[in-house]
């Protein structure tokens, strides 16, 4: 099973691209933190990994309206490796995340009054969140694209 759960905060506004046949694609990084206790000195160590996410269709316009750089958003996908070379012809390795249901854990850019999120085609509305709800995330954006991730 290839299966990915992140929480994090974006360390940048999302980007937002067209492909050649109009599609939607949108690129982001956010950064999830470790925290443990130092076996030597008992001090509290913190560790940052950072995650690259792709969004497609409709829920990469719905993360480029809502997110946007400190936003705090749940994502759950899965992880694709892909090869490429560089400018030198040397072959290079990048490791995404392909996000097929996202939620937004607070408010970004674009939220405005009682409701704080969004689903596929209805538009912005805090009774139209997904079923899976992580605890916390009440009025959270959620969507489904199981479909729509290319292989």
């Amino acid at each position: 099973i290839n299966k990915v759960i992140l929480v994090g905060t974006l360390g940048a506004d999302p980007e937002l691209r067209q492909t050649h046949s109009g599609s939607s694609v949108c690129n982001m990084r956010i950064a999830t933190n470790e925290y443990r206790r130092d076996q030597a000195s008992q001090e509290r160590a913190e560790r940052t990994e950072w995650h690259s996410i792709v969004l497609f269709k409709r829920l990469a316009e719905i993360a480029d309206q809502f997110l946007n750089k400190g936003s705090r958003v749940y994502i759950e996908g899965k992880l694709r490796t892909r090869k490429w070379q560089d400018r030198e012809g040397n072959s290079r390795y990048s490791t995404e995340v392909i996000a097929n249901e996202m939620q937004l854990l607070g408010p970004g850019r674009g939220v405005r009054g009682g409701g704080r999120g969004a689903r596929g085609d209805e538009g912005p509305s805090a009774e139209n969140y997904g079923n899976y709800m992580p605890e916390g995330a009440a009025g959270a954006a959620a969507e489904r694209h199981d479909d729509d991730v290319p292989f």
